[in-house]
């Protein structure tokens, strides 16, 4: 009977340690996307979850949160380094910062921006992509325009490098726009649009993005093309819905875009915390016992005892 019981207590003691061993598993199951699957959603109907993210802590908060997509956008230019725009951005920055994401969200699929200059000619453009591929480890990479750099975009799709681009407001001609200002609002404005989206799946690309247009050009891009769309800035348009990250938590709060929406203030909580801090040492109450270590004390008595009679 006491073997049997053993037995029994065994078998339970097993049966517990696999659970706890299957636990960390379970909680892996997230399966990154693939390319096939990004336009797989766009024929099922589905939406897609996008957010713009240059490191590693926001990285692993999103994935942990279930976002299909991260956009390492040049835009971090702007979020994380403090530029006036996204301009400044190098290909070496956008490769830390990939690898950065990379560290932070190993399952996610993610998409990384070309920056501003890197891809002004067809063998720029290859050059650098197989850089962000290969030493960032982009899934994909994404450019910004439609006809006008047709070539660029069928050259990188043509070296096999998954590539997407980008219409509407185009960060990257930020001083030709006057600012980050809404486009397509008349038809013709609207057509253009349209013909560029066409242009970028004539060209090979897997995807493009759709920016600071009305809905109702953002849904005739999305109609207009049979690769994977995802918007920021035209409604629900699109198979998938992006914001930037700091945008939506709230840790970017220099300006609002219209289209931005905060689900968090961490910029505000943050700037309490430090506040906080920064009151209690002047004040003197922290560190306190609470946070701070100790000697044992018949080592503390021992040191007293030498420092007081001028020895070391």
């Amino acid at each position: 009977r006491e073997y049997k019981n053993l037995t029994i207590k065994c078998y339970h003691l097993s049966t517990c340690f696999a659970l706890i061993c299957y636990i960390p598993k379970m909680t892996e199951t997230k399966k990154k996307l693939t390319i096939p699957d990004l336009k797989a959603s766009k024929m099922a109907g589905e939406r897609l979850v996008m957010v713009a993210i240059g490191e590693a802590m926001s990285a692993a908060w999103a994935e942990r949160a279930g976002v299909d997509i991260i956009g390492i956008g040049d835009s971090l230019g702007m979020t994380l380094h403090g530029h006036e725009n996204t301009l400044a951005i190098t290909v070496d920055q956008m490769i830390d910062h990939a690898r950065a994401v990379r560290r932070g969200a190993n399952n996610t699929f993610t998409i990384v921006s070309m920056p501003y200059g890197s891809y002004a000619t067809s063998n720029l453009a290859v050059k650098n992509a197989f850089r962000l591929m290969k030493e960032g480890g982009a899934d994909a990479v994404k450019l910004q325009g439609g006809r006008e750099i047709f070539d660029v975009i069928k050259a990188v799709a043509d070296a096999g490098i998954p590539v997407m681009s980008h219409v509407g407001l185009l960060p990257h001609k930020v001083h030709f726009a006057g600012g980050f200002k809404l486009q397509g609002k008349t038809c013709k404005e609207a057509l253009k649009i349209i013909d560029n989206a066409k242009a970028i799946e004539e060209a090979g690309a897997v995807g493009l993005e759709i920016e600071a247009i009305p809905y109702e050009v953002g849904k005739a891009v999305n109609e207009a093309v049979s690769i994977f769309t995802f918007s920021i800035g035209a409604g629900s348009a699109g198979s998938c819905q992006l914001l930037n990250g700091y945008d939506l938590i709230g840790a970017f709060d220099s300006f609002k875009p219209k289209f931005a929406k905060r689900y968090g203030n961490i910029a505000e909580i943050a700037t309490a915390a430090i506040t906080t801090f920064a009151e209690q040492v002047r004040k003197g109450t922290f560190p306190d016992e609470a946070h701070s270590y100790r000697m044992k004390p018949e080592e503390a008595a021992k040191l007293r005892e030498i420092t007081a009679n001028g020895g070391l």
